[in-house]
């Protein structure tokens, strides 16, 4: 195997370990529950056996079930990533009780069909959910599980309501597939979008290279070099969806298929939501437990909502507790097994465990580095906190004297920065996935701070514990040279060395400052108002740590570059640099609103 498939293994495997970890919990029970949750079972083994979806298309699955009396409840996931890789917790899972159905989605690996992301999950996954409730073995209760894209099959499964769906355990999934998948505010969301399809193109080569295959009609073919397997299948066949996906750059009808958000009040499903601080579909994670939490479609689904979120990113947390170079201890370590048994214990059989009460809400607090229960998020003690932004000589890079104080600026000279789209801010750690090109979490951002184009803003060494948990904005007023362009924000803990620890970031494209369903003119020079939605953490910044925010126009690979130049992303290539000025005085006083929490 050459370096690069190797490569492309490890990416595949770290994904399906994705499958791998996050909790809690609430009611009911009968002595053949309880039993069944204690028993541990013979399993065995049905492999590659086929469903027809609606439409005709065949997708493959496995069966795990218990060699015993009775009937037992489905634990089903439907993965891009090859249901292979998923054996040896389906083993486990069945051992303790449970059908486990580990399904190829459509177009990938051994199922029937064209893979296009989201846009079969619906009917494909209410066609599976219901032939499961009814095998012979089975009681009629389906519960779903997975994460990332397996979280999205849920939720699309959800949306179309299949009756024996009764619980499902989403973690580290998305809302909706514009905002927080593909885009942010307006942005491409270039290194996710790019080497996520790139991972998912490896199985749609090998599957069109044996469509195509006729070395019998080929070889006689001259010159010898002219064999076609060089020249076929042609790139654009392996991710048409990606072209589809830089096209629409704004939310159209394209992205209204699939908004999940917009069918919480139809659903009928418990939930477990699992979330990251550092994962890159953080505020999907969390909107999918409020959504539910409020509108579903019964009080008791509405009841039956749990969100828990750690410290993690889009990638398997070590066994010591480390994310990105931060090492968070042992307790930030989940045993995922353990929480699918445990969730669907409770949800499916009605086991008296930890999710039969107690609080719905568990964070992972941050610099502290414990967990702690509350009963809602945001919040309710929550005071949102304005921290203004200062300068006096200017805050370029960290030589400028750029401060955050809880004081409203008077009279205050403006900052400026050129941003030129061929030398952009880079991007070091934070909300990313996939591979080890760009590995995601929290990371130093020190090396970004000589940049004249990165604005940076600092609290004074604080004096006190200062707890910051919820939602965070940035109220940024702004002008530029160009006539669209964008604005970011990142926001770090200092600590007395100078480590610079990611904690969270934002950004918003000037044409989508107001709506992303369609882009708005500026007028170069024009001061505007910058809504910067910076998403959610929870920290703890101990005494003498800094609070600190970094503004620039760029943040790449992450999200792709604004070329300033206004017109469709979609074959653009020209370039311009831009002049940015940043406000903060009287009239124009920017401010960043913290989530602060008395303690």
């Amino acid at each position: 195997m050459n370096t690069a498939s190797q490569s492309l293994r490890h990416i595949f495997l770290a994904l399906a370990f994705l499958s791998i970890f996050v909790v809690v919990g609430k009611e009911e029970s009968t002595s053949i529950a309880v039993d069944q949750a204690l028993s541990r079972y013979e399993v065995m083994v049905e492999e590659g056996v086929p469903l027809k979806m609606r439409d005709g298309v065949s997708l493959v699955a496995d069966i795990y079930r218990p060699k015993g009396e009775g009937k037992f409840p489905v634990l089903l996931e439907r993965t891009p990533y090859n249901r292979k890789y998923e054996s040896g917790m389906a083993y486990e899972l069945s051992a303790h009780g449970y059908i486990v159905v580990l399904q190829d989605i459509r177009g990938r690996y051994d199922s029937g069909g064209e893979f296009y992301p989201f846009r079969d999950e619906s009917q494909d996954g209410y066609d599976t959910v219901e032939w499961a409730a009814r095998l012979d073995y089975a009681d009629g209760k389906v519960g779903m599980f997975g994460g990332s894209y397996v979280g999205a099959t849920q939720m699309l499964a959800a949306m179309a309501r299949p009756p024996h769906l009764v619980a499902i355990f989403p973690y580290l999934t998305a809302s909706e597939y514009y905002d927080g998948w593909t885009y942010q505010s307006g942005v491409l969301m270039q290194w996710f979008t790019s080497s996520w399809t790139s991972i998912l193109a490896v199985d749609t080569l090998r599957r069109r290279a044996d469509e195509i295959s006729r070395p019998k009609e080929w070889v006689a073919a001259l010159p010898v070099e002219s064999y076609p397997i060089l020249s076929e299948p042609s790139p654009s066949d392996l991710a048409p969806y990606f072209h589809d996906w830089v096209e629409h750059e704004r939310s159209d009808s394209y992205w209204q298929r699939w908004r999940v958000s917009d069918h919480y009040r139809e659903m009928n499903v418990k939930g477990l939501h699992g979330a990251g601080w550092h994962d890159l579909f953080l505020k999907g994670s969390i909107k999918n437990y409020l959504g539910l939490r409020t509108e579903a479609a019964t009080p008791e689904a509405r009841a039956d909502q749990r969100l828990i979120i750690g410290p993690w990113a889009h990638t398997p947390t070590s066994p010591e507790g480390k994310v990105g170079d931060v090492v968070f201890g042992k307790s930030a370590v989940l045993d995922m097994t353990g929480t699918v048994l445990k969730w669907f214990d409770y949800a499916l059989k009605g086991v008296q465990n930890e999710y039969a009460g107690g609080s719905p809400v568990r964070i992972f607090v941050m610099g502290d580095n414990v967990w702690r229960d509350e009963q809602e998020f945001p919040l309710a003690r929550t005071r949102y906190t304005r921290y203004y932004l200062h300068a006096s000589r200017g805050a370029n890079g960290v030589r400028g004297d750029g401060e955050l104080s809880l004081t409203a600026p008077e009279a205050e000279r403006p900052d400026q920065f050129e941003y030129d789209p061929k030398n952009p801010v880079p991007t070091i750690g934070g909300r990313l996935c996939c591979g080890v090109a760009q590995p995601p979490g929290p990371f130093d951002q020190r090396p970004n701070e000589s940049r004249p184009d990165v604005l940076i803003f600092s609290t004074l060494p604080l004096e006190r514990d200062l707890e910051v948990t919820g939602f965070i904005t940035l109220e940024l007023y702004a002008s530029t040279s160009a006539v669209d362009t964008d604005f970011t924000a990142l926001l770090a803990d200092i600590d007395n060395s100078g480590y610079a620890r990611f904690l969270t970031d934002g950004i918003v494209r000037a044409r989508y400052r107001n709506t992303t369903g369609r882009p708005e003119e500026i007028v170069p020079g024009r001061v505007y108002k910058y809504v910067i939605d910076l998403w959610a953490t929870s920290n703890l910044f101990k005494v003498g740590h800094r609070l600190r925010l970094y503004i620039s126009s760029s943040n790449f690979p992450r999200f792709n570059r604004n070329p300033n130049t206004g017109g469709a992303m979609l074959g653009a290539s020209r370039m311009i640099t831009a002049r940015q000025t940043t406000y903060h005085e009287s009239k124009y006083s920017s401010a960043l609103i913290l989530p602060v929490i008395p303690r």
